[in-house]
């Protein structure tokens, strides 16, 4: 208390500066709990203290059994408790040593996409009549994705008309026992780090079809936390296994084994709990410039922050969701309310549609009385933004589906209005603008081997589309698939 009081810092400011809750912080103050170690250097610098200085205003590390761990963590670790067969308990008694020893195993560095892509083209081997790994030659950069793909896939629909993805009763969980090692493995990361993890509800994929004008299919309600805690378990386990230089084949991965041993895998929808997400490459017109040049399209692409618990360190394009009901689950089973909800929170500054901070309050939170300024000026005449599907396929990095998008404001008065109240939220640590006119750097980007595959694959299918309705503000390379 002393040392915030000598800061400056009340309560309530000490709680909004760090994102957490007041009661955190009377908490903190009262001995109850010791701040976790991820918000440590930040609170050191908010209270003017070195890392030595603070360690003596706590006294010391809590044991492990005061450990705060988060209402979601919790929940999440009694969810491992049931699936995993152990007592109640048990899950979170492992976590809360691991913290309490400063033991929690790290995530391995961070690799690049093509040698992802690569061992997963090893790991898969064989064919899927009709199906391929997505591959594109943009000017002179090839590129080779994980994402396993068919032609008829790739062509691009409105999302404006189209009935896409309907919402069915749930037919029973596809999930069976877990590996309860590895999911401890991954909460102990999740309270270590200041990463958010919210059990909201997601849409699980269970039938694609391509069809006239687009692709139709069936979701049912899925939970985030089975996803977390089982396939996304996948890609650290490569990764992990590709770092330290053992085989990644068949075999030798027991996670991958036992959740999407093979193709026949990721294509059996029903056998599997089959996540997935939304994501678009933002173009934005904007006018002739004395020192821009001529009238192009302003391109956004996201460097994925710390803090999301997918693509971290990435880059990807932007606005990138998964896609789940924000508060209408029937018709947020379309894919463009998600987008529309991702341009809010990722773009246009909305945070209570943001699932991983509680979800929002409202009955209907994209009612056109709550739109951001944008967004509701870009809806009063349908002619200013077109949304369209622009490809579709299964990432073998966890196994997701992933619908490529592309957004286009085409009226250039939106970027005189409203440029200034474009920005990327916390999922983003950085946000990078491209020109429909630089060829040769959009060329250098695809050559980047920081993208997340997902995003590299929505970004190329992206400029495929805006080569063909960009008129005169591109002058974008060729993009040739080799799928």
């Amino acid at each position: 208390m002393a040392a915030r009081k000598a800061a400056g810092f009340t309560q309530e400011g000490l709680a909004e500066a760090l994102h957490v809750d007041r009661s955190t912080v009377i908490r903190w103050e009262a001995g109850e709990y010791a701040p976790l170690p991820y918000l440590r250097p930040k609170l050191a610098r908010l209270l003017g203290r070195s890392a030595d200085q603070l360690r003596d205003v706590l006294d010391g590390d809590p044991p492990g059994d005061a450990v705060e761990l988060g209402q979601e963590v919790e929940r999440a670790l009694n969810w491992v408790d049931a699936r995993a067969g152990w007592s109640a308990g048990e899950a979170s008694r492992r976590v809360r040593g691991e913290l309490a020893t400063g033991r929690v195993p790290q995530a391995a560095r961070a690799l690049g996409r093509g040698e992802i892509a690569a061992a997963l083209g090893v790991y898969y081997g064989g064919e899927v009549a009709g199906h391929a790994l997505y591959a594109a030659r943009a000017g002179s950069a090839q590129a080779v994705t994980s994402v396993f793909t068919r032609s008829e896939w790739l062509v691009p629909w409105r999302l404006e008309a189209a009935s896409d993805l309907e919402l069915v009763p749930r037919s029973g969980s596809a999930a069976g026992p877990i590996d309860g090692a590895a999911a401890v493995r991954r909460l102990a990361r999740v309270a270590e780090g200041d990463v958010r993890m919210t059990d909201a509800p997601i849409y699980r994929l269970t039938e694609v079809t391509a069809a006239a004008g687009g692709l139709v299919g069936r979701v049912e309600l899925g939970s985030f936390v089975e996803y977390a805690l089982t396939a996304d378990l996948l890609e650290g386990e490569l990764v992990d296994a590709l770092t330290a230089g053992r085989s990644a084949k068949p075999g030798a991965l027991p996670l991958r084994d036992r959740y999407l041993p093979d193709l026949a895998s990721v294509l059996d929808l029903r056998g599997r709990l089959c996540a997935g997400g939304v994501l678009a490459l933002t173009a934005i017109a904007r006018p002739a410039d004395p020192y821009r040049g001529e009238a192009d399209y302003l391109l956004l692409v996201q460097e994925r922050s710390a803090q999301v618990l997918n693509a971290a360190g990435k880059l990807s394009v932007i606005p990138k969701g998964f896609h789940g009901p924000l508060a209408d689950y029937r018709a947020d089973a379309r894919i463009g309310a998600t987008l529309r909800r991702e341009l809010e929170e990722e773009l246009f500054g909305r945070a209570d549609v943001d699932n991983t901070a509680g979800g929002p309050r409202a009955a209907d939170p994209m009612h056109a009385s709550r739109l951001s300024r944008p967004l509701r000026w870009l809806g009063e005449q349908p002619d200013r933004m077109r949304m369209e599907c622009t490809g579709f396929g299964f990432n073998l990095v966890s196994g997701n589906y992933e619908f490529a998008s592309l957004v286009v404001i085409e009226d250039e008065e939106f970027w005189s209005r409203f440029g200034g109240e474009v920005e990327a939220n916390w999922e983003a640590a950085g946000l990078r603008q491209y020109s429909t006119r630089d060829a040769e750097m959009l060329v250098d980007l695809v050559r980047d081997e920081a993208w997340s595959n997902e995003g590299l694959f929505a970004f190329l299918q992206g400029l495929r589309r805006l080569r063909d309705i960009g008129g005169s503000r591109v002058a974008l390379p060729e993009i040739e698939l080799g799928c």
